[in-house]
């Protein structure tokens, strides 16, 4: 995860923070990013999203993280 650091710029662009770490594919039980654990609705909408609005995204990542591991965890044998 970048912590939210900037992705790149355009001249006069302020920078959007992302979690992304361009590990793009979907956990099919989870409907979670296996890379930054955003659902598929928050990545299509990101650009569109206020500040504010990301910021409050990625302060739950964590935690919906630890709970795919958790779930991953409880079904091996």
């Amino acid at each position: 995860m970048t912590n939210g650091s900037p992705g790149p710029t355009c001249q006069g662009v302020a920078p959007i923070s992302t979690p992304c770490i361009r590990v793009c594919v979907l956990d099919p039980d989870s409907g979670l990013c296996l890379g930054c654990g955003r659902t598929i609705d928050e990545i299509a909408r990101w650009s569109a999203m206020t500040e504010a609005e990301r910021t409050h995204i990625m302060a739950d990542l964590p935690r919906r993280k630890a709970g795919r591991r958790e779930t991953a965890e409880a079904e091996r044998p």
